[in-house]
């Protein structure tokens, strides 16, 4: 057995619970503190540092050595340095044969060099078995135990052997170790912790998008125009008024949008007559991100429905009914009850709080903890069957509260139509298509389709 096969045997498991030692190259707040879990975990460790004098911050039970003498001591080695620091490494490069080098680094912005750090630390000590992992991993992750942090450890590599006692380790650590491939994954790995919230971007920007215009045309409805015909000032909708139609709005808008772009590859399979031909680019992203789609709907529904709970000790609303029940004192007359608005007024509300409870169904069921814990089908009866029922609900909701001013001509200002008539285009259009798909004689197909049968198929030599 040659000398890189002992190197890697030595970590591999054993039926003991004593664990070999590794060594960790820096000092600093990530190396400390992982070097501080993996002493919990039961390895020995050592430090390899240019200073050999002990702190008191370096985790009790740890040695420091010089880098040499460290990397003598350990299988594996983890290099908890910056980049521009490696070209020590090269002066090495006759211990470190053969030895696992997990690169943790991460950069100060996205492809600032030309290669990954992983690829750049395997062409200085190219006898070395390099793998990238921990980059995603706070200093403070582990110091708190993972308990309020993400456990997803992405770790990837060349050497299968080495991934896999990385991985390993990682498993040991209490952490969830993700492979992503080679080493060539490395960039893309590197680039991660820098993005912020990448699946988030297109919500957020067209949630932003959607308020910014849905706030001027309700500005222009509830409080210019009233200002301009009839001089009075309605200012104050600002506050609660204008956000409470925007939030109901645009929770109804994203929500059917999360709901499209699966009628639409639908639409697409069926049309070619098969399920091996890639989407588009712009729905693959699209289908990708209708989780955030629906949460950030989710968002936008619970502040309506707190909007909605504090309408009653409004000073305008309090005014309003009190002139009411004045006007019919001076007049000596009582409304009587008008039995099909309350009917309308308890219809919507029903039919608001029932979509708004299965609504936070669907959020619940998205996060990882329980979507975990369900299976397939589970998952799919709850996002799409109670998800086709919460865009009905919704829907209706809009319908029977702001269906009564469509065919108003005085709710028309400025010849525009009413701010609700918008939330229910994409969401009428989605129920449509899918109460046309699910027609036989369309649905017996694209179930045939999703199942691997193709019109014309292909055959390759």
């Amino acid at each position: 057995m040659n000398k890189n096969s002992t190197n890697i045997m030595a970590l591999a498991p054993k039926s003991s619970n004593k664990r070999d030692t590794v060594c960790i190259f820096g000092t600093g707040d990530f190396g400390r503190a992982l070097g501080h879990k993996l002493i919990q975990s039961g390895y020995p460790v050592v430090f390899g540092s240019r200073s050999t004098q002990t702190s008191s911050l370096i985790p009790k039970g740890a040695e420091v050595m010089s880098h040499a003498e460290a990397a003598q001591k350990a299988a594996i080695i983890f290099i908890a340095i910056q980049r521009q620091h490696y070209n020590f490494l090269t002066s090495l490069a006759e211990i470190l044969h053969g030895k696992v080098l997990v690169d943790i680094s991460n950069n100060s912005k996205i492809n600032e060099y030309p290669e990954s750090n992983a690829e750049y630390l395997a062409q200085l000590v190219p006898g070395a078995k390099v793998v990238k992992a921990f980059n995603t991993v706070s200093a403070w992750a582990l110091q708190s135990g993972t308990l309020d942090a993400s456990r997803q450890v992405f770790v990837c590599g060349d050497d299968m052997a080495a991934k896999q006692l990385v991985m390993d380790i990682v498993r040991i650590l209490g952490l969830t170790p993700l492979d992503q491939g080679s080493l060539l994954a490395a960039r893309e790995i590197e680039n991660y912790p820098l993005q912020l919230f990448p699946m988030w971007k297109f919500p957020i920007l067209l949630s932003l998008g959607l308020t910014t215009f849905f706030f001027f045309y309700c500005l222009a409805l509830d409080v210019i125009y009233p200002y301009v015909y009839q001089k009075k000032d309605f200012s104050f909708f600002i506050a609660i008024t204008i956000p409470n139609k925007i939030c109901p709005i645009l929770a109804l808008i994203l929500l059917g949008l999360v709901y499209l772009p699966g009628v639409l590859a639908a639409i697409i399979q069926l049309y070619r007559g098969t399920k091996y031909r890639r989407f588009p680019d712009w729905l693959d992203k699209w289908m990708l991100c209708r989780k955030q789609l629906g949460l950030v709907a989710l968002a936008f529904a619970s502040v309506h429905v707190l909007y909605t709970l504090v309408i009653p000790i409004r000073s305008y609303v309090r005014w309003r009914t009190s002139d009411r029940i004045i006007s019919q004192i001076q007049n000596n007359r009582t409304e009587p009850l008008n039995t099909t608005n309350a009917w309308l007024s308890d219809s919507y509300l029903a039919l608001g709080i029932l979509g708004f409870f299965l609504f936070v169904l669907l959020g619940i069921t998205s996060l990882p903890s329980v979507s975990n814990n369900v299976n397939w089908r589970e998952f799919r009866f709850v996002q799409s069957k109670l998800g086709y029922l919460t865009l009905i609900l919704c829907t209706a909701h809009t319908l029977v509260y702001g269906g009564k001013w469509f065919l108003v001509p005085s709710s028309y200002k400025w010849y525009l139509p009413p701010v609700y008539m918008f939330s229910l285009i994409i969401p009428c259009s989605v129920l449509v298509v899918k109460f046309v798909l699910i027609f036989p004689c369309l649905d017996k197909p694209l179930t045939r389709i999703r199942q691997g049968w193709e019109r014309n198929p292909q055959y390759s030599e």
